[in-house]
């Protein structure tokens, strides 16, 4: 009966670059997911915030110097109010919660000003007016990321010298240690050399000869007395079957 050929599938090989996807996907995930240009946030105009304003809508005003923008945020009231059903929505991805509700672009920054503090006084508003600066978003996110490319490009480095990766040395081989560097010598199809193939020096490969055929057949030569050899040392110029 003919032995069946049983073959055994290779298992694909696991690559660690998946794991550094795999982080660099969570990273980018988690700052898409903290991030406020992605909740439900409203354009509206300068005059539709000074309607708001008048209602009693607006508890705080942000406004953003360096990019003359300015972020509204509502009462909780004024968010179940039909009017801003838009805004009350909410966003299919989670945000930080200090999110506004309204974004504008405004002219002049004085202008702007001295209009919201008019409709305040007019109306006896405890609506908050604060100022500050903000980079752009893109640079935000790129900046945020950065701290995270290094640890992982120096873990990567450090990996790859570690294993061998990254060129010699003996620091660059600490995973090897303790690994062996034998080969098992197959007679079939490793390549043979003998006696024949070595030039010159006639003599010294007769004594290694007998050497050789002594530890093959060492009753041959105990018989007559002989001894095994402790040692042999080989000298002379290359070629001459010192390694052989």
């Amino acid at each position: 009966m003919a032995k069946e050929n049983k073959t055994n599938p290779k298992k694909p090989k696991f690559s660690s670059w998946w794991i550094y996807g795999l982080v660099a996907v969570l990273l980018i995930g988690f700052q898409l997911f903290n991030s406020d240009d992605l909740a439900s946030t409203q354009k509206t105009t300068t005059s539709e915030l000074q309607q708001y304003l008048r209602n009693g809508d607006v508890k705080k005003i942000l406004i953003i110097t360096n990019t003359n923008q300015a972020k509204v945020f509502l009462t909780d009231e004024a968010i179940a109010k039909e009017v801003h059903k838009d805004v009350n929505e909410k966003s299919f991805l989670p945000s930080s919660g200090n999110v506004p509700q309204y974004t504008l672009d405004y002219g002049d920054l004085q202008i702007f000003q001295n209009e919201i503090t008019e409709i305040k006084k007019e109306n006896n508003l405890d609506t908050i007016i604060e100022f500050g600066k903000e980079s752009t978003a893109i640079l935000d996110f790129l900046l945020s990321l950065l701290p995270f490319v290094l640890i992982i490009g120096i873990w990567i480095y450090l990996m790859r010298r570690m294993s061998g990766g990254g060129g010699g040395g003996a620091g660059g081989q600490i995973f090897n240690i303790g690994k062996s560097k034998a080969k098992l010598f197959d007679e079939k199809t490793d390549t043979r050399t003998s006696f024949k193939d070595v030039a010159g020096l006639e003599g010294a490969k007769e004594e290694v000869e007998e050497i050789v055929e002594f530890l093959r057949n060492p009753d041959k030569y105990t018989s007559l007395g002989g001894k095994i050899p402790k040692g042999a040392l080989l000298v002379g110029p290359p070629g001459t079957g010192k390694t052989l």
